[in-house]
C-alpha cells in the first residue's frame, strides 16, 4: 500500500499522498479538489519525502486557496431533475422521468434519464455512471488516436497501451511499462483538455520527470499547453 501522511501550516493539517513511479525527481501537486499528490522515486524514503513536502507547504496552501474559491462552481450532486451535468466541457441540465426502460440521453441540450420502475437519485447516479463509462471508452480513445499521431515518428517507444478507470485524484498516468491510463471523468471535460492530459502523459515516454526536457517538449507538440491546463481546472473544479 502505498504511504499517506500529513503536514501542519498554520495551524492547519494538510494530508498528502505518495506515489512510486519510475523518475529521477520527486513531484507535488495540488489537485482542484484540494487533494495532495506526491509523486516519489522508486526507493524513495518516506522521511525524505515528508521533509520535502514540509518544506512546500506554503506553496500547498496557497495552491489550496486558489482552488477553494471556485468550489462553489460544482456543488454536490443529487441527480434530481434540474442540475447540471458535463460532458465534454457543455453543461447539460438533467431531466429524470420513469419509462418502461433504462436510458440515458442527450436531447435539445439536456441529459434526459429515463428509469424504469421506481425513480431514486441512485438509480439515477448508476444509469449515468455506466453512460459516462461507455462514452469514455469511446471518446477518449478517439483523442488518444489523433494525439498519437504527434509522437508516432519521433517515439522512442511502442504506442501505449490505453486504459480508461475511475481515478481518485489525477487526470492520467503513464506507466514506466508504456500503460496510458485515463480517467473516465475525463471525458466530462473540454476536447481541448482531454488533449492537454493525452499530450502531457505521451510526453513521459521521452522524459519520466517533469523536468526542463519535458516542458521543452510538451511546449514543442502543445504550445498552449499551460491555456488548456487552466481551462481544465477552472472548468472541473
Amino acid at each position: 500500500m502505498e504511504p499517506r501522511g500529513d503536514i501542519t501550516y498554520g495551524g492547519r493539517r494538510m494530508g498528502f499522498e505518495v506515489f512510486h513511479a519510475d523518475r529521477q525527481t520527486l513531484e507535488i501537486a495540488v489537485h482542484p479538489d484540494g487533494s495532495v499528490v506526491v509523486t516519489a522515486p522508486l526507493g524513495s524514503v518516506y522521511a525524505d519525502i515528508h521533509e520535502r513536502v514540509a518544506k512546500r507547504a506554503r506553496w500547498i496552501a496557497a495552491q489550496q486557496a486558489y482552488f477553494e474559491q471556485f468550489s462553489p462552481r460544482t456543488p454536490p450532486r443529487r441527480f434530481v431533475s434540474g442540475e447540471s451535468h458535463l460532458y465534454l466541457g457543455r453543461r447539460y441540465r438533467l431531466k429524470v422521468s420513469s419509462a418502461e426502460t433504462d436510458g440515458v440521453k442527450l436531447v435539445g441540450g439536456r441529459f434526459v434519464v429515463e428509469v424504469r420502475g421506481e425513480v431514486s437519485p441512485e438509480r439515477v447516479e448508476m444509469l449515468l455512471r455506466r453512460w459516462y463509462a461507455e462514452k469514455a471508452q469511446e471518446r477518449l480513445s478517439e483523442r488518444f488516436d489523433a494525439c498519437w499521431g504527434r509522437f508516432e515518428t519521433r517515439a522512442t517507444r511502442n504506442r501505449p497501451q490505453l486504459r480508461i478507470r475511475r481515478l481518485r485524484s489525477r487526470w492520467g498516468s503513464m506507466s514506466s511499462s508504456g500503460i496510458l491510463t485515463l480517467n473516465v471523468d475525463l471525458v466530462r471535460a473540454p476536447t481541448e483538455c482531454i488533449d492537454y492530459v493525452i499530450n502531457h502523459e505521451l510526453c513521459h515516454l521521452e522524459h519520466a520527470d517533469h523536468g526542463p526536457a519535458f516542458r521543452a517538449l510538451l511546449e514543442q507538440v502543445l504550445p498552449d499547453w499551460e491555456r488548456r491546463k487552466h481551462r481544465l481546472e477552472m472548468t472541473m473544479a
